[in-house]
């Protein structure tokens, strides 16, 4: 099993990035087939080391195909992989995603980037209710070493029913919740990337396990969980 990312597969891509179509890609197919088996493997090995300190119960490899029906970019191939790790549902929340691709952007991403509109909501009135442990969560130094500060989209000024003055309003006007860590094409292939991806999914945790107990709670700190 791999725990290494071959250079082969940053080349592949950037060579699929100057010849992104069916034709070419169809021609070096056998070879994009062995690269994936590689990745598979590789990332099997990362869901198997969180499973040494985290429950989790989903891994997901992202086809090399893209969905053109409503981009303005045709080009019919990704030039990356991406690998998703989900926590065991309901009882955890949170999930971990390891993308690798050519030309210094490969990164790691944890958090919650598509939260569910109740999730959301439910996130929001936490933070209006009182947002001072997720800061302090989040503010640690030895978090913020690892995982820098907090990305996601946002709203121009408040959701509906927030008071845009309200002081965690950069807070709560959030539409998503993720960090992400990125990493050159020289780390993505040396032989201790496996392990910088697992002690960064680890610093991750209380991060998610504050979330995970807002997210299987109500307002008054009652299970939601049966």
């Amino acid at each position: 099993m791999s725990s290494i990312i071959s250079k082969d597969i940053l080349s592949f891509f950037k060579k699929l990035e100057k010849n992104n179509n069916r034709e070419w890609f169809t021609e070096h197919k056998p070879t994009f087939k062995a690269l994936e088996s590689d990745v598979k493997s590789f990332y099997q090995r990362v869901f198997e080391n969180l499973q040494k300190h985290d429950d989790v119960d989903q891994i997901k490899v992202f086809r090399i195909y893209r969905d053109v029906r409503f981009s303005k970019n045709k080009t019919p191939y990704k030039t990356h992989f991406g690998g998703s790790f989900g926590r065991t549902k309901p009882r955890l929340r949170g999930g971990y995603y390891v993308h690798i691709a050519p030309n210094n952007e490969s990164f790691l991403a944890t958090g919650f980037w598509q939260p569910h509109k109740d999730d959301l909501l439910r996130i929001r009135k936490e933070l209006e209710l009182d947002a001072s442990e997720f800061r302090t969560v989040i503010g640690s130094k030895k978090f913020k070493e690892s995982w820098g500060t907090l990305e996601g989209d946002e709203v121009k000024t408040s959701p509906k029913g927030f008071d845009k003055s309200h002081p965690d309003i950069d807070l709560i006007k959030k539409k998503q919740f993720i960090f992400t860590k990125k990493y050159s094409d020289k780390e993505v292939t040396s032989p201790n990337f496996i392990n910088e991806i697992d002690i960064a999914f680890r610093a991750i945790r209380p991060y998610f396990d504050y979330m995970t107990e807002v997210l299987t709670t109500d307002l008054n700190g009652v299970s939601l969980i049966d």
